[in-house]
Parts: structure tokens; C-alpha cells; sequence
């Protein structure tokens, strides 16, 4: 991506004084000055006391946001151990108590689908539901531990299903209806699921996508009792009658009428979550998430840095395999109005978002770095064209969000609007890096850390840099770390994923820099995930499909720096006699796509000799991408055919 300039220092967007004054920032400032007897004045000193006085912090974060449950005595124990710190450890909680800590004939939930369906959902409504799919959980003997999993649209029921799941301490792991059958398996066959909850079908691009075929073939394979059936189709009964134990929603919650919900509370670090890896190296990591430090860390979120409150209308693009689904959520802890779409953002015209946000009076609307990207590349201007007064914040995630389109969103879709470029990921299920109300928005820049985050940069020798690219560390605990891999039972993955790099430190694996000004560039991943159109998928996955084809004997597969964004580049090996024509293209794409999602799908295919490798054996696909992006490759000594890589300089094929 293109750098702002290090002089560039006129802001895109400074808050004026009466919205710093009003802020739930400041207002969470004033809070704890009266309970520490310190002034916070700037963001700054606000943020070095979250992290240097962890213990008040979290305390006053979980008092401030109102956390449902019983806090107990100790906040914070072993602080200094990564990992190891236990945040409110004598404490009881729920996290779907909290979801549900509203009442009322107010909507909790609005969606929208691609077919222009609206549906929305009251708080009593969700309650009902809640206690009707609870009710059935406990009828099939689900119980604390147990997980469900789920291949789901972003829908109210889905949200549904998975407070149902938590109130009774199971715990929840879901995808979207777009994966392939070995993507879905290669996740949920590892976590041995009791229940499996999918759709009828769902739209996508104007067409309705059929899914009982791929039910038929994943459905025998895993180990749930049941296949709940979700209606978005209207072919619920259609579909279950196809898959060998198949039920619809319908009939699955027939003998149950709805009353209070009966919420269990456990320990703050009881899994809520299971979300998965990248994949980059094998099959996905099962990454288990708690449900206090989800909890904790979203409400800190959504209230201090989103500005989130009662009743406002918070909107992320995402589907229910992205860690966003996850964070969006969450907003029903803050009684705001969880808004939801699912289906393409660019059917039938590339406006369909921004009329859902105009038509919806949306307060917060989230969305990944290349829908911002599409829009300015198609020419798109709802600046002049739709209603967006009641916006009050633009999100970004995904992948780094450029200059242009920094520029893009105050010249194209508004002006008066708090852009919050944020950085995090799955492996947190939150922010490092993000929104600041307080200070102004420059290009190319996230504004800051976030609070009780941490966060330095580092460079080789394990050292603290500013205006220098190094790798993003964070140097003390926080609520979110992950509980533990599933099937990982000596910690080994789990301590290798983030702390072999630096002892006690966590390293992210991202490649960032700061800034004069405070604020961070994100460079990308420091490892060898992909990132096309903001979506993290794996190079594993795409080897798992196209090496299943006779003509191909190997790959290897990159993302390539490409128009802002990132490209899949993938090389193959093929076998004897075979040849890489415009019919093997095909077929290897097709392949891809539905064996593992439209995502996956490469850019460009190119035919090579040889694929460098270590002398262990392992493909090294760092270095065929710093080659690629023209860089010079370390370590070649640790392969053993380093000969090889000259097979991927300057080659045409990437050039256009």
C-alpha cells in the first residue's frame, strides 16, 4: 500500500470539543478519576494508566459497563505471566445473561438479506426464541463443555442459537454457508460437535444457493446427534427430510413454549468460543475463546472506543466465519441494535449496503478495507446519492486501509465521520490497535492503541522501535488471550502460535510501524497468511484441494501486494504429460472454489519446475514471496534446493 507521507500532518477529520466532551470515553475518564483521584486529560495518560495499572482498570471497565454476574475479589492474579494471568478469577458470570440483560418490545436485532427480506427482532422476542432453543438443547442432552457447531448465514437465528448455546455453558463455533465440505470438516471434525446447525440454502449474487448436497456428504462425518435446519429458504423440512438426521428449526423447538431463560453462570474463563486459524500450516487451530475476556473486551470496545449506547444501531459487514460476526454481536451487551446482512454487498448494483445503512438510520457501520476499496474503484459517491447523516462512525478491518481510501471516505461518503481504522484478529477475537474518539483521523494511520492493550513495536533483536517497521508485540496480558488450542493438550501449539518468539511476549505476527504522530501502519502479516479482499484464509486449505488433482503434484501459494489490496498467487508442480491450459486453469479454480470457499479462489495460476523447500522437507512460501515483491531472501542456507527460487523473478505472469 502507498505510505503517507511522514510531513503529512493536516488530519482528515479532528472531533470537535462538545463530541470529546460527550464521548463515553470521557465520560469512562471522569469515572475513574473519581475512584483513583488522578486526571486523565488526553488519551495518552488514560491509556498508560489502562496498562500500567491493569488491575484498576479492568476493575473500573467491568463496573462502568455494568457486567452482569458476580465480580468476586481478585481482578487480576499472575498479571505478569504470558500466558498464564487470570483475570477475576473467583468470579461467576454468563455471557448470554449479559446478552439478554435487556427487555422489552424494542428491536434487538434487524436484518436484512440480499432478496431485500427485512426482519427484526424484538428484545422479548429474542428472549422467547432463546428460551425455546435452550429448552431443546437441554432435551438432547447437551450440556457444559459441549460444543455446537454451526454453517449458518449472519441471521437473527443464528445469533439466537448461539446465546441459547452459551446459557447452558456449551460452546459455539460457527462458519458460513460458503465454505466447501472439507473446509467445514477440516474445522468442525476436530472439535467433535453434539449438535450441527445449518440453513436451508441462502442468496448470494441473485441467485439462491442450494446446500443440501453439501449437508448429505458433511452431516455422516461429524459426530453431532442432530442437524438443525435454519429457514431462510422456506425449505427447512425439505432439506432435513435429505440429511440422514436431519430436523428443522420448526420441529425441533415444537414441543417447547417459550418462558424465562435459566442462565448458569461459570468461572470468567469458561469457553464461549472455539474460532479457527488461518490454516496456513496445516489444518485450522482451534482457537478457544472465553466468555469473560470476550465480554470484557467487547463492552470496552463497543461503549469507549465505538462510542456505542443504548438503542443505537450497530452494523458490521461480516459473515459468521469472521472473528466480526464475534465482535458485532456483542453489541446486544450494550443494548444497542445488533443490525444484520448477509447475501453479496455489491448485488444488484454495488448500493445495497448503503441503502440497507440509509433505509436502517445506522449509527455504526463497519465494513472491511476492500468494500471501501470497490466502492472508490467503481466510481461510487453515496456521499451525494443516499442519506448517511445518521452515521457517526466508519470501521475498517480486514487488511490495511489505504491513503486513497482514507481520502475516499470523507471525499465520497461523508465528512463528518469518526473513521476508525482497527486492527486485531481472530486469535484475540478483538482490537490491538484502533478507534480513538479523542484525537483526530490522519491518512493511512490507526489512530492508536487500544486501552489496557500493551502495544509496542519490535524490532530483530527484540527491541522497542518508533518510526521503524518491526514486529506488533504486546508486553503485558489482557483479558482475550486465548483460553488454550483445542487438541492441544501440553499448551505446545498454543505457546508456539504466540510466544516463541519473544519470551512472555506476545507476538502477533503482524508487521507494523509507528508513527510520528502515535498512530500505527499496519504492513501486513509477517507470516505467510493470505489476506484477499480482507478475509484471512489459509494457504493449507488451497493445498488440501488442488493437490487432490492428478495433474498437479504440488503448490505453493502466495498473496501477492496487489491494487490495495492483497492477491492469491498460486504456483503448481504439475505432473508428467501435463499441461497448464486454459482448461486446467478452470478446473484447479473450480476445484478450489467449492471444495473450500469462493474465496480461496486464486488470481493467477502459474505452471513452475521446482518449489523451494527447507531441508526438513516444508515448502517455504516466505520466500517465494519476498522474491515475488522483489526482495532479498535470508536464511537461503536453511534450503535445500535454493536454486529453485530463481524459477519466480520477474515473472510476466505478476506483472498485469
Amino acid at each position: 500500500m502507498t505510505q503517507p507521507s511522514s510531513s503529512a500532518k493536516t488530519p482528515l477529520w479532528t472531533p470537535d470539543s462538545e463530541r470529546v466532551r460527550a464521548s463515553r470515553m470521557r465520560e469512562f475518564a471522569d469515572f475513574c478519576s473519581a475512584r483513583t483521584g488522578d486526571d486523565y486529560p488526553d488519551y495518552d495518560r488514560l491509556h498508560h494508566w489502562s496498562v500500567t495499572q491493569p488491575e484498576q482498570f479492568w476493575d473500573a471497565i467491568w463496573d462502568y459497563a455494568g457486567v452482569v454476574g458476580d465480580k468476586g475479589e481478585r481482578v487480576l492474579v499472575d498479571g505478569d505471566k504470558l500466558p498464564g494471568a487470570k483475570f477475576f478469577p473467583d468470579c461467576a458470570i454468563s455471557y448470554a445473561e449479559n446478552m439478554l440483560r435487556r427487555t422489552g418490545g424494542g428491536e434487538a436485532i434487524v436484518f436484512r438479506g440480499e432478496d431485500k427480506v427485512r426482519m427484526s427482532m424484538s428484545w422479548d422476542e429474542l428472549h422467547e426464541l432463546v428460551s425455546r432453543l435452550q429448552q431443546a438443547f437441554l432435551a438432547e442432552g447437551v450440556v457444559a463443555g459441549d460444543r455446537i457447531a454451526a454453517m449458518v448465514p449472519n441471521m437473527p437465528h443464528s445469533i439466537a442459537c448461539m446465546i441459547a448455546a452459551n446459557s447452558i455453558g456449551a460452546i459455539w463455533s460457527s462458519c458460513s454457508p460458503d465454505f466447501g465440505e472439507q473446509g467445514v470438516l477440516d474445522r468442525f471434525g476436530q472439535i467433535e460437535p453434539v449438535l450441527f446447525i445449518a440453513c436451508d440454502g441462502y442468496w448470494y449474487n441473485g441467485k439462491q444457493i442450494d446446500v443440501a448436497g453439501k449437508l448429505i456428504e458433511i452431516a455422516p462425518q461429524l459426530t453431532a446427534r442432530k442437524t438443525v435446519i435454519l429457514p431462510y429458504l422456506d425449505e427447512a423440512d425439505a432439506v432435513a427430510e435429505r440429511v440422514g438426521n436431519g430436523v428443522s428449526l420448526e420441529r425441533f423447538l415444537s414441543a417447547y413454549s417459550a418462558k424465562p431463560v435459566q442462565f448458569q453462570r461459570f468461572p470468567f474463563d469458561h469457553p464461549l468460543y472455539i474460532l479457527f486459524s488461518s490454516g496456513t500450516t496445516g489444518v485450522p487451530k482451534c482457537i478457544v475463546h472465553s466468555q469473560g475476556g470476550v465480554l470484557i473486551q467487547h463492552l470496552k470496545e463497543h461503549m469507549l472506543h465505538c462510542g456505542v449506547r443504548a438503542d443505537d444501531r450497530v452494523f458490521y459487514f461480516t459473515t459468521c466465519g469472521w472473528m466480526m460476526w464475534n465482535w458485532l454481536v456483542s453489541a446486544l451487551a450494550a443494548e444497542a441494535t445488533v443490525m444484520l446482512y448477509d447475501g453479496s454487498p455489491f448485488y444488484p448494483d454495488g448500493a445495497a449496503i448503503f441503502e440497507y445503512v440509509q433505509d436502517e438510520r445506522i449509527s455504526f457501520f463497519g465494513t472491511s478495507a476492500k468494500f471501501i476499496d470497490a466502492g472508490r474503484n467503481d466510481g461510487r459517491r453515496p456521499i451525494e446519492d443516499h442519506d448517511l447523516s445518521s452515521v457517526q462512525t466508519i470501521a475498517s478491518t480486514g487488511s490495511p486501509l489505504s491513503p486513497e481510501n482514507f481520502s475516499f471516505v470523507y471525499d465520497g461518503i461523508k465528512k463528518d465521520v469518526h473513521l476508525a481504522s482497527v486492527s486485531g484478529g481472530t486469535d484475540i477475537v478483538a482490537c490491538f490497535v484502533g478507534a480513538v474518539p479523542w484525537q483526530p483521523v490522519y491518512s493511512g494511520e490507526i489512530q492508536g492503541p487500544i486501552l489496557g492493550m500493551s502495544i509496542e513495536v519490535w524490532n530483530e533483536e527484540g527491541k522497542p522501535v518508533r518510526e521503524e517497521k518491526g514486529e506488533l508485540v504486546c508486553t503485558r496480558s489482557f483479558p482475550s488471550m486465548p483460553i488454550m488450542f483445542w487438541n492441544d493438550p501440553d499448551g505446545a501449539k498454543y505457546h508456539g502460535a504466540y510466544f516463541e518468539r519473544f519470551d512472555n511476549i506476545w507476538c502477533h505476527g503482524d508487521f507494523a510501524e509507528w508513527t510520528e504522530r502515535g498512530g500505527m501502519i499496519i504492513h501486513g502479516r509477517s507470516d505467510a497468511t493470505l489476506n484477499p479482499g480482507g478475509v484471512r484464509i489459509g494457504t493449507a486449505e488451497i493445498y488440501n484441494q488442488v493437490e487432490q488433482m492428478p495433474q498437479v503434484e504440488e503448490a505453493l501459494c502466495i498473496g501477492q501486494d496487489w491494487d490495495n489490496d492483497t492477491r492469491v498467487v498460486l504456483f503448481v508442480r504439475l505432473a508428467k504429460d501435463a499441461e497448464l491450459d486454459e482448461h486446467l486453469t478452470r478446473d484447479i479454480k473450480l476445484k478450489i472454489r467449492t471444495g473450500a470457499s469462493p474465496r480461496h479462489v486464486p488470481a493467477v495460476v502459474i505452471a513452475v519446475e521446482d518449489i523451494p523447500r527447507t531441508k526438513s522437507g516444508k515448502i517455504t512460501e516466505l520466500a517465494v514471496r519476498d522474491i515475488v515483491h522483489g526482495r532479498s531472501v535470508k536464511n537461503q542456507e536453511a534450503l535445500a534446493n535454493p536454486e529453485a527460487l530463481a524459477l519466480y523473478e520477474n515473472l510476466p505472469q505478476l506483472q498485469a
